[in-house]
């Protein structure tokens, strides 16, 4: 999907220029000409000054909700794009649990249309791994690639039923796809709305198991090793998740595995106040479980950073903690939490959490990755690695509000956001260094 707009030129001066793809990380310009990298900017070139500022690749989430079709009232592809723009994000790919379910190739063909007209963010559609998402009939995995489908997942459900699972791990074999498995076992999560721990029971809510995840990966990985499909775990949330995705990788198993910032950052006991912004599944776990899910981040057991942006509006969670949806949003707050609590801390470098956002998730989905070469596309991501804010959801780009970091403060936020050559989003703040010409 290319930006409807034509591409400019533009020279970026001065910044620290980070490729992961290339293993580069120096200070220098970077000239853009009609939309890719290039050796020399062009004459008459604009000019942006990227002085104290990170350039990388744009970066990719490859697990967010848009909610269209059918969840309009929450967020559109409109609206969701306009999100990932102001987060620093070139591309996400969005989950199938619309209304109706992305299960079938006109709804997939329907989306990328939609990207291409909104033209602000790549949309990689992820299609539903069984009919409705009803975990009894698996999809045609081949029409659904072949309309555009980059992997398959029923998330928001885990598939239960082993024998659909492994012909749908046949299937994503057969096809070169990944099959990415929200695991929960309901007979085990029970109806409960949050971690089953102290917390649950002194606000007396019904906890859901930890065991309902680990069991369905344990479950899983046992099929890949029947069937060597490539497979991967959305959102872990628990040590011992952690611990079974890094046995998984020992035994040389193509598994991989993503984690979201609330899960790093959170922890049940914030959900001690009844707030509906702390409602997400898999729940705010023990720190001990967030402990244990950085530990993998940083030690490779965990592949990529995601938001899992789950729009809501107001009135839907303004119905009491045990009543309201599961779900927050993060486009616009990961790099901004991620650069301020893991690399300004010491605990990560900028090379490497921008690899858990560009390198590494186009790995997950098997595609090529964009670097800082000539001739690549020029989806660049310009951060500021320095700067004091808090983080309020009142002036999102996005439709929704449901975040649980409203009023914290960060000093890490992503300041442009270029597209094929094209800005997409200038961050309030950052006007004066773009213009000027060459």
């Amino acid at each position: 999907m290319e930006p409807m707009r034509p591409s400019p030129d533009l020279w970026i001066r001065g910044g620290r220029i980070i490729d992961p793809l290339q293993g580069v990380d120096r200070l220098g310009d970077l000239a853009v000409v009609d939309g890719r990298i290039a050796d020399r900017p062009a004459p008459g070139a604009t000019v942006f000054d990227a002085t104290d500022l990170i350039v990388c690749p744009g970066l990719t989430d490859i697990h967010v909700h848009l909610r269209e079709p059918g969840g309009e009232h929450k967020e559109d592809i409109e609206s969701g794009c306009a999100a990932a723009a102001a987060g620093g994000f070139t591309t996400v790919a969005c989950m199938p649990n619309t209304t109706p379910a992305m299960d079938n190739a006109r709804i997939v063909t329907r989306v990328l249309d939609r990207a291409c007209q909104v033209g602000r963010c790549r949309v990689l559609p992820i299609a539903a791994i069984t009919e409705n998402r009803a975990g009894r009939h698996p999809t045609n995995f081949a029409d659904l690639r072949s309309a555009g489908a980059v992997a398959f997942s029923d998330d928001g459900d885990g598939v239960e039923d082993d024998d659909v699972m492994r012909r749908a791990l046949a299937q994503a074999k057969a096809t070169g796809a990944v099959l990415i498995q929200h695991c929960e076992f309901k007979s085990l999560s029970a109806g409960g709305v949050m971690h089953a721990g102290p917390t649950a029971a002194a606000l007396n809510l019904p906890g859901i198991d930890p065991r309902a995840e680990q069991a369905m990966i344990r479950r899983d990985i046992d099929l890949v090793r029947e069937t060597s499909a490539r497979y991967h775990v959305a959102h872990v949330s628990t040590a011992a998740s952690v611990d079974l995705v890094r046995q998984a990788k020992a035994e040389g198993l193509p598994v991989t595995a993503e984690a979201c910032p609330h899960h790093l950052l959170l922890t049940d006991q914030h959900c001690a106040g009844g707030d509906p912004n702390y409602k997400v599944n898999p729940p705010l776990r023990s720190a001990a479980d967030a402990q244990a899910c950085i530990e993998g981040l940083l030690d490779g057991t965990i592949d990529c950073l995601v938001t899992d942006h789950a729009p809501h509006t107001a009135e839907e969670k303004a119905v009491g903690f045990a009543s309201a949806p599961f779900g927050v949003v993060g486009l616009e707050t990961l790099v901004a939490l991620m650069g301020t609590e893991l690399v300004n801390t010491g605990r990560l470098d900028w090379p490497g959490l921008i690899g858990l956002l560009t390198r590494n998730p186009c790995s997950v989905l098997g595609l090529s990755a964009q670097g800082l070469r000539p001739g690549d596309v020029a989806d660049l991501t310009v951060i500021d690695p320095t700067t004091e804010w808090t983080i309020s959801p009142a002036a999102f780009a996005g439709r929704a509000r449901n975040t649980p970091f409203a009023g914290r403060a960060a000093t890490v936020r992503p300041a442009t956001t270029i597209l094929a050559g094209y800005v997409s989003h200038l961050q309030v703040g950052y006007e004066d260094r773009l213009n000027r010409r060459a």
